[in-house]
């Protein structure tokens, strides 16, 4: 069964560099995704409540983008990204964030989830 494909868009009033190191190291990740975030190499550990859940960072670009794979994920399409996105004109600077989900009601139940995780993030960085 294929997956559903969504993207969401978030304006964030920070430098791109800033940014970035939100969603690319286990420290940053750590402050608003996770209770905790341990890495090795490519591979990361999410840590929330207890549970564990492990990802592969498999896409990487400084100051622009960071793609990972759960690791329990063994379908061929799926995958989570953070896409640093700056305005040509206006130099505004967007998070986009592309996600997968099994169902038409997977993908409301996790845009709110990332409508929450993002909102935190804003929080940490006064954005």
């Amino acid at each position: 069964m294929s997956k559903i494909k969504f993207e969401l868009e978030f304006p964030i009033h920070a430098s791109p560099t800033m940014l970035y190191q939100y969603f690319s190291t286990p420290s940053g990740l750590a402050e608003w995704f996770a209770d905790n975030v341990n890495s090795r190499g490519v591979m990361f550990t999410f840590i929330w409540d207890g549970a564990e859940e492990v990802a592969k960072l498999i896409q990487n670009k400084n100051d622009e983008r960071s793609r990972f794979k759960w690791e329990e994920d063994d379908s061929s399409e799926g995958y989570f990204e953070f896409r640093i996105q700056i305005d040509a004109i206006t130099k505004d600077v967007s998070l986009i964030v592309t996600d997968f989900a099994d169902d038409e009601d997977d993908v409301e139940e996790a845009k709110m989830l990332w409508e929450n995780q993002i909102s935190e993030l804003k929080h940490t960085i006064g954005a």
